[in-house]
């Protein structure tokens, strides 16, 4: 019985060693997780601190980076072409990229210059000419010829390009596809479908919006009609797949943003299309009474720029997104020369200021160039652009 009674004892001890050496275990893994979290919510706390303070830090100054010096041209224009600048006159065009080195270089001679571009891809044309040059930021792409006067002119990133061109009692809206295929035309009189006022490819190629204008006993109406140059396309009556109509408004501009939504303004209202990327529809409808005297997108948002009819300022620029919906109105005095839209921000500019505002509203940046600007661009680095001067391209950095 004795040893039974120690074995019992023995038994109870073992069990109980076990048991205390389990609760430290639990209680050694509590403290490493208190601690992990602690350490886990500190690191959290510290981040959303210096994203706070980040959000509302506010600049006064940049730093120049790198400069390189550039030849000026006499009577040429500057403007973006993917992250490169595209500089254009009337005897020809060039690529060049932040660091100063021409990409490729294209003569011509052409007195009223037509630019469209999209993305990374343009087209220069000439106003009643009958030659359209195509390029991207790396080569060219294409030289079109037509058979008719250039009106318009729209391209889309893969280097499809839409013309408007004039005939002697209609006017035919071609498209040329990048792959060199066969070309789609259409013809379009005033007594029936109406004068093309604005053209838009999308990014793709494969969507054509179109703002027609007519006159119906008497009553000026304008139709926004989409094409689908696809498969979708192929199974209606000269690819057309959708059609909007207004009466008693002109609308003179359509642009496509991405392949999937386009927004077109008129003098008394701004509509957004999408929602079927095969067969876009009016997905929102803004009316307003004021003037535009700007327009402004990327993939992402949409400004309208009016003068602002309230407060100190002397525009405000109301801006959409992407979803059709509204993101703000913002206020600002500078006279620009160019808006561009960051991921969450926006560049207010001319050739001698500058105002970079979030799309919270927080002025991020409101100074003064110490050289005179002809154009800016972003690099994708939070604050820092690149800006190109009369003689110099400079990559500058916010402070």
């Amino acid at each position: 019985m004795a040893d039974i009674k120690n074995f019992m004892m023995e038994r109870e001890k073992r069990e109980q060693k076990q048991a205390d050496y389990m609760k430290k275990i639990r209680k050694h893994k509590l403290t490493s997780m208190y601690r992990i979290l602690l350490i886990a919510i500190a690191a959290i706390a510290l981040i959303v601190l210096v994203a706070v303070q980040y959000r509302r830090h506010v600049y006064t100054d940049y730093d120049t980076i790198s400069t390189v010096e550039r030849e000026a041209v006499t009577g040429a224009t500057d403007i973006r072409l993917g992250n490169t600048i595209l500089t254009y006159s009337k005897d020809g065009a060039h690529c060049t990229d932040a660091k100063g080195n021409v990409i490729w270089n294209q003569t011509y001679q052409i007195q009223d210059i037509k630019t469209a571009v999209c993305g990374s891809t343009a087209a220069i044309a000439s106003y009643n000419g009958r030659n359209i040059y195509v390029h991207d930021t790396e080569k060219r792409l294409n030289e079109i010829t037509t058979n008719l006067p250039i009106r318009d002119v729209a391209v889309a990133a893969d280097g499809t390009v839409t013309a408007v061109l004039a005939d002697t009692d209609v006017t035919w809206v071609n498209t040329y596809p990048a792959s060199g295929d066969s070309t789609y035309e259409g013809r379009t009189r005033m007594d029936s479908s109406g004068y093309p006022m604005a053209v838009s490819l999308s990014p793709g190629g494969e969507l054509l919006g179109v703002s027609f204008v007519y006159v119906d006993a008497g009553v000026l109406k304008t139709n926004i009609v989409f094409y689908n140059f696809g498969r979708v396309g192929e199974n209606n009556s000269d690819f057309i797949v959708s059609t909007d109509s207004y009466t008693d408004m002109l609308v003179p501009y359509i642009q496509f943003m991405n392949d999937r939504t386009a927004f077109a303004v008129g003098d008394g209202g701004l509509m957004f299309y999408g929602g079927d990327s095969q067969k876009p529809v009016r997905m929102a409808y803004y009316l307003f009474e004021e003037e535009v005297q700007s327009i402004f997108y990327n993939d992402k948002y949409v400004g309208l720029v009016y003068l602002a009819d309230e407060g100190d300022k002397k525009y405000r620029m109301d801006v959409y997104g992407a979803d059709a919906g509204k993101k703000g109105s913002y206020f600002f005095d500078t006279d620009y020369t160019d808006i561009f839209f960051g991921q969450d921000n926006f560049v207010v500019y001319n050739e001698t200021e500058c105002v970079i505002m979030t799309m919270d509203g927080i002025e991020k940046f409101n100074g003064n160039f110490t050289k005179t600007v002809r154009l800016m661009l972003p690099t994708g680095n939070a604050y820092r652009y690149v800006i190109v001067t009369e003689s110099s391209i400079d990559t500058i950095q916010l402070k």
